[in-house]
């Protein structure tokens, strides 16, 4: 065996910066719990979201588009490391103090970027661990963070905005910590005498419809329990406009040098706090209103990249997490409010849920004069994120670590109309899906999630649809193409015995 076989190589051939010239910047725009039926580009007729529906009109909307799960830590696992999460046992939805699901010196995306000469930051919602087994030292130099896997700069939150501790991390170390005051953090116990969303409903500014009764933090009961910090404690309500900034300066302090930003939104999860610029705003509770700070921020940015006339030489790619939930935890609005606006567009499910929902999600590229302007019925997933940027770079990427990305840079583009031959699926239950058909294993868990009204789609008998002629999934043919459902069985359990 060569020293080389365990390497994918591209040669330059039609498709690499050198075909194109100068080195493109390129952005990743990964919005969480947005929706397939959210924005207006989608089909939304209630909630105006102009600056995304721009950069559709002026890039390539895909209409066949997929996370690799149904959850934020696996989808964000994947789309930055190029394997599927399920191959790990540890990959769930992460706590707020888990210790890092990619530790230091491993290959992601950003290793690839910066191997080729790209700046690279990270900035927003990370959630996918920090720190040693046994979980990051908040009050000192935090190790096995973004720094340690490619990135050059990093601006965080360390978990999600409903879980402690509620801080900011810039590069490795807590934002504005004062040394006097130690963070510490338990998922365990309550720890300290800070009042908790249970104990202390009188000192909420938000209700919690089920869970976020721990620790309150500026006034809203989080997941989980911390102490300490109070110099350092984000403020939610602006939030947004600290991650815009952020990454704004970012792009005029590398202006001059190709860079490869990941840009991850807090906005639309919950705890669902616009700022008073939006409150109200949209008619359809806080969801809706942070929709609406969604898509100032993503205006923000391509005002910056206007203004820096880097326009042309970006890439720009939008997209979700996973698909949407209207209440995932707290009496914001949303619920009462949602009216005819349907997050999930005509798909049945929504984050959680095996069904479409699930994991088809809005993806928009946007690259004047190198993606075509239109829409794409192209097959793509996110786990194709890190062999395509490879490909476009014409650089080399480890096999081994990325085994489950595959180079599909012609399909993102709007070079190739087909895309990928079948893509996998993460929920309760793992799903594939191939052509008209999907295949939905059977599962042992609940069918139906009633605190966030989602169907699961977990059964405990096998499930296959033929989305052509039932878009909707309802309609279970396993027992009647028995050919069909053995040949999709194959093909999963081939992927999943890699």
């Amino acid at each position: 065996m060569t020293s080389l076989s365990s390497f994918k190589v591209f040669l330059l051939v039609g498709i690499s910066f050198f075909t194109f010239g100068q080195k493109p910047n390129v952005i990743v725009i990964y919005v969480d719990d947005l929706g397939f039926g959210d924005l207006g580009c989608y089909g939304s007729t209630t909630i105006k979201t102009p600056h995304i529906d721009r950069l559709a009109r002026k890039g390539l909307l895909f209409t066949q588009a997929h996370t690799t799960s149904a959850t934020c830590t696996p989808s964000r696992y994947s789309l930055l490391k190029g394997e599927y999460a399920f191959r790990r046992k540890d990959t769930g939805v992460a706590t707020g103090d888990a210790s890092a699901l990619i530790p230091a010196g491993q290959q992601t995306v950003a290793t690839i970027f910066s191997k080729a000469g790209y700046n690279t930051a990270v900035v927003g919602k990370w959630h996918l661990g920090l720190g040693p087994l046994g979980g990051p030292n908040w009050n000192g130099k935090i190790e096995h963070g973004p720094l340690d896997i490619g990135f050059k700069e990093a601006f965080i939150l360390p978990a999600t905005g409903d879980r402690v501790p509620c801080v900011y991390i810039e590069n490795d170390y807590v934002r504005n910590l004062d040394t006097q005051d130690p963070i510490e953090v338990n998922y365990l116990k309550k720890i300290g005498s800070i009042p908790t969303g249970k104990e202390n409903p009188e000192f909420l500014k938000m209700k919690h419809s089920h869970g976020h009764d721990n620790t309150i933090v500026n006034g809203v009961g989080r997941i989980g329990f911390m102490v300490g910090g109070k110099q350092a404690l984000w403020d939610d309500e602006d939030m947004a406009q600290t991650l815009a900034n952020k990454a704004k300066a970012y792009m005029i302090r590398n202006q001059k040098n190709p860079f490869f930003l990941y840009f991850a939104t807090h906005d639309i999860h919950v705890p669902r706090i616009p700022n008073s610029r939006f409150l109200g705003k949209s008619g359809h509770g806080n969801r809706g209103d942070a929709l609406l700070q969604l898509d100032d921020s993503v205006g923000q940015l391509m005002k910056t990249l206007d203004s820096l006339h880097l326009t042309s030489n970006t890439l720009v790619i939008l997209t979700s997490d996973n698909g949407p939930v209207v209440d995932d935890g707290y009496i914001d609005g949303s619920k009462e409010n949602l009216g005819l606006h349907q997050p999930a567009g005509n798909l049945r499910g929504g984050k959680y849920s095996s069904f479409e929902a699930g994991t088809r999600v809005p993806f928009i590229v946007k690259w004047p004069k190198k993606v075509p302007i239109g829409k794409s019925n192209a097959l793509i997933s996110q786990i194709d994120f890190l062999a395509s940027m490879a490909q476009m770079l014409g650089s080399t990427f480890d096999e081994n670590s990325a085994k489950d990305s595959k180079a599909n840079l012609d399909a993102w583009l709007g070079k190739n109309k087909t895309g990928r031959e079948y893509i996998v699926e993460q929920a309760g239950t793992l799903a594939i899906k191939k052509g008209d058909w999907k295949y939905i294993r059977s599962g042992q868990g609940a069918k139906f999630n009633a605190q966030v009204n989602i169907e699961l789609g977990n059964d405990v008998e096998d499930q296959l649809y033929n989305l052509k002629t039932d878009p909707d999934e309802k309609m279970n043919l396993a027992s009647q193409q028995k050919e069909k459902l053995n040949e999709l069985k194959m093909l999963l359990e081939q992927e999943m015995n890699k």
